[in-house]
């Protein structure tokens, strides 16, 4: 079994630990506000990926907090990278998952927080400034700005809507012809990824959301809101999530059979 909150952290570390995450969500929406609706400069990493100033800046001050509240915490971020690895608590860090719908001017981007310890995300957070709406899970529950939510059941993979985040990345890193066989046999198939499609798949818009690629900072927060909203969430192949760089998240009832579908027998 997966490690939780309930495992790991009292009754009142985890309620202190929420006001922090709460509180970085806040800053990091101040931030990242200022720059929206206008356009900014963008940097292309080494990896060809995008980042502007909004980024920088919204991981900053979030890492600023952390290091004020909880010194004796480590950080990982998208930007600035590690602060105190050995940390048995550390808060993993993503300012802008979906830079490339910010720099567009579309609004489905999002903040994503994780507590994690030794290595095991406890808390996540996915903050939408735009849309105006905050997912917090442990792994238990899931809430919508303080509501809960759930993943909905008793569809399958004809009536199910299938999500993915880069269906290019797909047929890079995996098997791109099993992938579109699963998108054909779905009733709905839409390319609404980044953190944006985990929200539908918890608020129960959809059905499976798949990611072929990703970071730690990509998956940490993601992992404790699935479960928390009843989701199974694996990576591509079906194990632990955090062994891999992808992620593939459905209701129990149907996730063995999206992994069948995504890894063919050769």
């Amino acid at each position: 079994m997966p490690s939780t909150t309930r495992d790991h952290l009292s009754e009142a570390d985890t309620t202190s630990y929420l006001e922090t995450m709460h509180r970085l969500a806040d800053v990091s929406a101040d931030v990242i506000r200022r720059y929206d609706h206008h356009r900014i400069p963008v940097v292309r990493k080494t990896d060809d990926s995008p980042v502007t100033a909004a980024d920088r800046e919204a991981e900053t001050a979030m890492r600023d907090v952390i290091m004020d509240r909880h010194p004796d915490h480590g950080i990982l971020g998208e930007e600035f990278g590690t602060h105190q690895e050995d940390a048995t608590l550390r808060w993993v860090l993503d300012p802008i998952d979906g830079t490339k719908s910010f720099i567009s001017g579309t609004p489905l981007f999002g903040t994503l927080i994780a507590l994690c310890a030794d290595g095991e995300p406890l808390l996540g957070c996915i903050n939408m400034p735009r849309l105006q709406q905050r997912f917090v899970g442990d792994g238990h529950s899931t809430t919508r700005n303080g509501a809960p939510v759930r993943m909905r059941t008793g569809r399958g993979i004809r009536d199910a809507t299938v999500l993915v985040t880069d269906h290019v990345d797909v047929w890079k890193h995996r098997n791109g012809q099993a992938f579109d066989r699963l998108a054909a046999a779905a009733g709905i198939f839409r390319s609404w990824g980044d953190c944006y499609g985990y929200t539908l798949l918890v608020s129960g818009y959809a059905d499976i959301m798949t990611d072929p690629l990703l970071n730690p900072w990509d998956m940490h927060a993601l992992i404790p809101i699935v479960r928390g909203a009843g989701g199974m969430i694996t990576s591509w192949e079906g194990d632990d999530p955090l062994s891999s760089n992808s992620l593939v998240a459905a209701h129990p009832a149907l996730h063995a059979r999206v992994i069948a579908m995504l890894n063919p027998p050769r």
